[in-house]
C-alpha cells in the first residue's frame, strides 16, 4: 500500500513539474509564466521530496530532516521569489498581455498616490 502512495506522490509531482514547464513555454507574458513556474514547481518538487521522505522512512527507517527542510524551504521561498520578481517586472514597466483584463497593482498604486497627494499640506 505504501508503494502505491509513494508512486502517487511521484506521479503528482511529475505532473506538476511537467505542466509548469508547459506553462512557461505557452503562457503569453512574464506574469503568467512566473505563476506557472512558481506554483507548479512548488507543488511538484514538494511532492517528489515527500515521496522520497516516505520511501526512506518506510524502507530504510530513516527520518531525513534534510528532505523536510527542503520541502519547507521550497514551499516558503518559491512563491515569495515569484511574487518579488513579478513585482519588480511591474515596477520596471513590463506590460501585461493585451488579453489581461485588469491591472490591480497599478490601480492600488494610483489609489495610494492619490491618498498621499490629498494628505500633503499645500505649500
Amino acid at each position: 500500500m505504501i508503494e502505491i502512495i509513494i508512486s502517487l506522490f511521484l506521479l503528482v509531482g511529475t505532473f506538476f513539474i511537467f505542466s509548469g514547464s508547459l506553462g512557461i513555454l505557452r503562457f503569453p507574458d512574464v506574469y503568467t509564466r512566473l505563476h506557472a513556474a512558481t506554483k507548479a514547481s512548488t507543488l511538484g518538487v514538494a511532492s517528489v521530496l515527500l515521496a522520497a521522505f516516505l520511501f526512506l522512512y518506510v524502507d530504510h527507517e530513516i527520518i531525513s530532516g534534510k528532505l523536510l527542510i527542503g520541502i519547507w524551504f521550497i514551499m516558503l521561498t518559491a512563491p515569495i521569489s515569484g511574487h518579488m520578481i513579478s513585482r519588480a517586472a511591474h515596477n520596471a514597466g513590463v506590460k501585461l498581455h493585451e488579453s489581461s483584463i485588469r491591472d490591480e497593482l497599478r490601480e492600488a498604486n494610483e489609489r495610494t498616490d492619490a491618498e498621499r497627494q490629498s494628505e500633503q499640506p499645500d505649500s
